[in-house]
């Protein structure tokens, strides 16, 4: 005969294995864009359909303290805008330089930078093009010398 007691602390064992089964399967259907509201469902972000990507000219900014940043990034664009965004290029490039040349050296100590960055950067081009053309703003390279 079982033991009920030794049955009984085995159930929230199990439920909790389950329940992390299910939440992995669910993570990477998200992650693989396999769930609509994650920007899968017709494969439109997964393969490309729906948007477009737009290179920003690669920049070397001097900094303060004599280092030099070496930047290269990409914007993604709705396939509508990118003829206006590729021709607003040269004012994109002047805003990003301009912004990070305002970087402090003590700002890349920060762990979380690159998220900063990013959402500067978004904002700025978002001014020289409208708030519905440029969707986010990928960092290709950030290298400091």
């Amino acid at each position: 005969m079982p033991d009920t007691a030794q049955s009984s602390n085995k159930k929230p064992l199990i439920i909790g294995a389950v329940l992390a089964l299910i939440g992995g399967a669910g993570g990477y259907a998200a992650t693989a864009g396999m769930l609509p509201e994650f920007g899968g469902g017709h494969g439109a972000q997964s393969h490309g359909i729906g948007v477009a990507f737009v290179p920003v000219d690669p920049l070397i900014v001097s900094l303060p303290d004599g280092k030099h940043l070496r930047f290269t990034a990409q914007l993604e664009v709705t396939p509508g805008s990118r003829a206006e965004v590729e021709s607003l290029s040269p004012r994109i490039v002047d805003i990003f330089n301009s912004f990070l040349r305002a970087v402090q050296p003590s700002d890349f100590e920060d762990p979380v930078i690159l998220e900063k960055l990013r959402s500067h950067l978004l904002h700025r081009a978002r001014l020289v093009t409208g708030e519905s053309a440029v969707k986010s703003v990928l960092i290709m390279e950030f290298v400091l010398d």
